[in-house]
């Protein structure tokens, strides 16, 4: 018993990635979990337009709840209502806010503004966060109303008790009552986009991505490495053909594979969940096939440095499971750390999901959507035209001998034998 421990702490030595599995992936575990597992978004970036976007500023600036969590990043008097609408389309601010005067004021000296808060609801748990928010803000204003309609009432008895006051005393009183109880600010809180935060609208764009990774990484580089243990793959060296024609001849069908899926699953959740699909299809197919290049050129590279099935699934396991934590499909990518959220932008599946939720979600067009789809086409350049070099190193033909010193038939026998 003794030998046979010795021998399988041998054999783990040997197999590095085995090791690796075994050691590094339980630290990385720790340490996603520990920096980006977390739902709660507490800085929201804000937009605020309007004749009266001044006042809500300072209103955020003043208090100091409001100033920890809402960080104001534009702050125009001219804007309109659309150009909030077209910041959030855009993803450049999660809340938006159109404050206009409220026409009742009572004074100068106690202005009133009545401000259109538009919430971002593809971002859900940012959405959750600001409606968090905004909901005791609303509170907070209607108990100073209610303090101010109090003095208000009390101001006005005071001043029916003292009938024997002249007229002058009385109506300064009242004016003094109505200064008040006017109300500094009057919230409308709507959500944009995704009005009732379902989970599907949110999940389903991210999912379709997580499929083609799946299909891309882990079933292309199986499907490779079964063939070189099979000896097949090796057989195509002494084929008249490049290899870089192979490489491309190899991953078509699974290319074909994963567009045929990305089509069933947009479809099935189209109608069974009723996600909407607000944009131009035409973005979406383009993202999804620069995509697809990246996931399949990550499976050619694992099947290049695989071996065996084992290693290849231990590999796409390592290469798969970051995507999924750090991509922003579960967890919100402004929720994270600095140092892991920098982790997520190298990841494909973080760029493709900010298209597929753009495009379906919120309608964005190519304008707010090139730099993701540039992100993704140099990822697809580097790591494709790495995967097809090796691949196409390991399986080059092989140079055959020059006939002068190739010998005879049975000399060349001799020397294999």
């Amino acid at each position: 018993m003794r030998a046979i421990v010795l021998k399988e702490f041998q054999e783990l030595r040997r197999d590095r990635r085995t090791l690796a599995l075994l050691v590094v992936m339980p630290l990385l575990l720790l340490v996603i979990f520990g920096y980006a597992a977390n739902f709660t978004v507490d800085h929201l970036s804000v937009a605020v337009y309007g004749s009266e976007a001044q006042t809500v500023t300072k209103l955020i600036h003043d208090n100091a709840k409001l100033n920890d969590h809402l960080n104001v990043t534009v702050t125009d008097t001219h804007g309109t209502k659309a150009d909030g609408a077209r910041q959030l389309r855009d993803d450049l601010a999660d809340v938006a806010i159109y404050a206009i005067p409220s026409g009742t004021s009572a004074s100068a000296a106690a202005p009133s503004a009545k401000a259109h808060v538009y919430i971002d609801g593809s971002n859900l748990f940012a959405a959750q966060s600001a409606k968090t928010i905004f909901a005791q803000v609303q509170q907070q204003l209607a108990q100073q109303t209610g303090r101010a309609q109090a003095a208000e009432r009390s101001a006005l008895g005071e001043k029916q008790g003292a009938g024997s006051q002249s007229d002058a005393s009385g109506t300064s009183a009242q004016a003094s009552a109505q200064q008040a109880s006017a109300a500094p600010l009057t919230l409308t809180v709507s959500t944009l986009f995704n009005p009732d935060l379902k989970t599907s609208w949110v999940m389903l764009p991210a999912i379709i991505g997580l499929i083609l990774t799946f299909i891309g990484t882990i079933i292309t580089s199986i499907g490779l490495v079964r063939e070189r243990e099979a000896g097949t793959l090796e057989q195509l060296a002494v084929m008249p053909l490049r290899a870089s024609a192979v490489v491309l001849g190899k991953v078509s069908p699974y290319f074909l594979l994963a567009c045929v899926d990305m089509v069933l699953i947009t479809a099935l959740g189209l109608l069974l969940f009723g996600v909407p699909f607000n944009g131009d299809p035409l973005i979406f197919i383009v993202g999804a096939a620069i995509f697809l290049f990246v996931v399949l050129g990550l499976g050619v590279l694992i099947s290049s440095v695989s071996k065996t099935t084992g290693q290849a699934i231990q590999l796409a396991f390592m290469v798969l499971l970051p995507q999924i934590l750090l991509s922003g499909m579960i967890f919100p990518l402004s929720a994270m750390a600095a140092g892991v959220r920098w982790i997520g932008y190298c990841l494909p599946l973080t760029w493709f999901t900010m298209i597929s939720q753009g495009v379906m979600v919120r309608g964005a067009d190519w304008d707010s959507l090139w730099f993701p789809l540039v992100v993704l086409a140099g990822m697809a350049v580097i790591i494709f035209g790495l995967a097809v070099v090796r691949l196409s190193r390991s399986i080059s033909p092989v140079k055959q001998p020059h006939p002068e010193h190739a010998g005879t038939p049975s000399r060349r026998v001799t020397e294999v034998v």
